[in-house]
């Protein structure tokens, strides 16, 4: 399982004693003192997770929070604390953590929030991997090009794109090929997908229509 696992907690006792469960369990691990020096450990794109204390000199676990989606870094944070309470943990939940725990907890419940957290970044990571690739090939269509592939997804025939475009039967069919070849998608529906991953919006109609589609 990829990825590091962040304990952030100002006590060294249970800090060393989590590292030392993680790292006994095969996952890599990194303790920090404060989260001041989690913040000059870890950047945007860092695979992983944080195992997060609420009461931290300094910046607080949940004013971490915050300054972790303000700079845009997605880790998965499974707040471990003793000085828990229902206000607390729904402001956290709220604002996007994963787990909200007690101390002490016992090991192996500990391990299963993390590893799920690490399954859940993965999957993150690689979704975001997808949609850059995609919004790379977006990138390189042409004006005409990007005219034509939102038509392409409602599943008009060559005929309407072309009455609607004021251009001819066969150019329409040119661009057509040239917006599956760019996009990587070589139906329809396979267009359909990677549209979805680059951020655009396709709407249930249009997606059924995309299904029948077929070159014309």
């Amino acid at each position: 399982m990829t990825g590091t696992v962040f304990v952030v907690d100002d006590d060294a006792a249970v800090r060393d004693a989590l590292v030392q469960l993680l790292e006994a369990d095969g996952l890599r691990a990194k303790a920090c003192a404060s989260a001041e020096a989690f913040l000059a450990a870890c950047r945007p794109g860092r695979a992983g997770c944080v195992v997060l204390d609420v009461r931290l000199p300094g910046i607080s676990g949940l004013e971490l929070q915050r300054a972790l989606a303000a700079r845009g870094i997605r880790l998965p944070i499974i707040f471990l604390t003793g000085h828990g309470d229902v206000a607390t943990s729904v402001r956290a939940l709220k604002a996007g953590a994963l787990d909200f725990l007690e101390k002490p907890v016992q090991g192996e419940e500990l391990l299963a929030h993390v590893r799920n957290a690490l399954q859940l970044n993965a999957r993150d990571q690689r979704e975001q991997a997808d949609k850059t690739a995609a919004q790379a090939r977006l990138a390189r269509l042409t004006p005409r090009e990007r005219e034509v592939m939102p038509m392409v997804l409602a599943g008009h025939p060559n005929k309407e794109i072309a009455r609607r475009l004021g251009i001819s039967h066969r150019t329409v069919e040119i661009h057509r090929t040239r917006v599956l070849q760019k996009m990587g998608a070589a139906t329809p529906l396979e267009l359909a997908a990677v549209a979805q991953a680059c951020g655009m919006q396709i709407a249930d109609g249009d997606r059924a229509v995309a299904r029948k589609a077929r070159r014309r």
